[in-house]
């Protein structure tokens, strides 16, 4: 256990920040999740930009690397290519 008060609120912090990147980690997967499983092109290319902008924050936020988030983008945009 922490013996200072600042250690004891640097736990704190630490824990608040966990649950804050765990969220926006989540809801990112899960928009990655719901557009790969869409399988019409209009609908796809319609969500893109909403999940680009997504990753493009979290990226800039340090929540995920940025070579993760250009990654991701590179295989759904590749994906939406492929559907007819």
């Amino acid at each position: 256990m922490a013996n200072h008060k600042s250690a004891l609120k640097r736990i704190r912090q630490a824990e608040k920040r966990k649950l804050h990147n765990r969220y926006y980690a989540k809801s990112m997967r899960s928009a990655l999740r719901k557009l790969r499983a869409t399988t019409d092109k209009a609908q796809a290319t319609e969500m893109y930009p909403k999940v680009q902008k997504m990753l493009d924050k979290l990226a800039k936020n340090n929540i995920i690397h940025w070579k993760k988030a250009a990654n991701l983008k590179s295989g759904v945009s590749k994906l939406i290519a492929t559907l007819s």
